[in-house]
């Protein structure tokens, strides 16, 4: 078996696989998709680019992410899971999340888990931010999070939804009823974009 470094050499000097690179930032950046910036990144990750060019898809991926979730709250529409370029939408909104709670920035995790639970056309989605959301309402840190309230073992990698934590150490359902309180509270946080939407 060839070692992996031998493999990425190779590739960074294969034309092919630069010409697709090249093409999909080009594609990227004409459409602004996030899903081709998603594929950009892996490629880029696979051939170790300059940190400076991965932190420049990034910046594009998350800010064009958060540019569509105003625009979904503004028209009142959901992200389908099921639409390449509004999973990846949610997946760089989540991902920002998820970072947020692991820099111990509780408030600004919790808004956008609440968002997510919001926006996400998909029941088991909505029920897993939810649970995110609740968990720092709680008060858990994020180690604290993954250590003990995430089965890490559960996670399906064939599964397109991989990317969002939503297997648990203990059923979603006794889960939201251990959380109860907190749930009830961003509920009622979520209240404030029901009314607004329905102005």
């Amino acid at each position: 078996m060839q070692s992996p470094e031998i493999h990425v050499e190779e590739l960074k000097k294969d034309p092919e696989f630069l010409a697709n690179i090249k093409r999909l930032e080009e594609e990227c950046k004409a459409e602004q998709s996030i899903a081709k910036g998603y594929q950009l990144l892996d490629a880029q990750l696979i051939i170790e680019a300059p940190e400076d060019e991965i932190n420049e898809i990034f910046t594009f991926i998350v800010n064009n992410a958060f540019d569509r979730l105003a625009q979904k709250l503004t028209d009142s529409q959901n992200f389908d899971v099921n639409d390449a370029e509004d999973l990846a939408t949610a997946r760089a909104i989540y991902e920002h999340g998820i970072q947020r709670y692991s820099e111990n920035d509780k408030k600004g995790a919790k808004e956008i888990f609440l968002v997510l639970n919001y926006t996400i056309d998909n029941a088991d989605l909505k029920d897993a931010m939810m649970i995110h959301a609740a968990a720092v309402m709680a008060g858990h840190s994020f180690e604290d999070f993954i250590e003990n309230l995430v089965d890490v073992e559960g996670v399906n990698e064939n599964d397109p939804l991989a990317f969002f934590i939503q297997t648990f150490s203990q059923p979603i359902d006794i889960l939201l009823t251990m959380f109860a309180k907190q749930v009830k509270q961003g509920k009622e946080e979520l209240k404030v974009l029901e009314d607004s939407k329905d102005k």
